[in-house]
């Protein structure tokens, strides 16, 4: 199997979780302040990521990715929104997220790519 399609379906799937990440104030109808504004920032920061890493590979973005999603896990207690909705949102898609862009960033150590003549 490919493995730079394999990077780019965790791309994907990056874009979909920081697009629901994006819309959960609505859909679960988190509070106003600290709860949606993380949302919508986080949300949109990984949805930019995943863009631009399903344009052009480039390790910096799933560093990126990483910190993003481990900073989504982190907001509630940061924050201070421990016990609710929108806690549980933040931690499940930021769990998700950082471990796609872990297993992205292991998938490239494990397979550099490789120069070859024809390239």
């Amino acid at each position: 199997m490919n493995v730079w399609s394999n990077e780019k379906y965790c791309d994907l799937a990056n874009l979909v979780l920081g697009a629901v990440l994006f819309l959960s104030p609505w859909v679960f109808g988190f509070a106003a302040g600290a709860q949606s504004q993380n949302a919508w920032i986080t949300g949109i920061v990984i949805a930019v990521l995943s863009i631009a890493a399903l344009a052009a590979f480039a390790e910096w973005e799933e560093w990126l990715n990483l910190v993003a999603g481990l900073w989504v896990i982190a907001a509630p207690w940061v924050l201070g929104f421990p016990g609710t909705t929108a806690m549980t949102v933040h931690v499940v898609i930021g769990v998700i997220v950082a471990a796609l862009a872990a297993s992205e960033l292991w998938m490239r150590y494990q397979n550099p790519p490789r120069l070859t003549a024809g390239s």
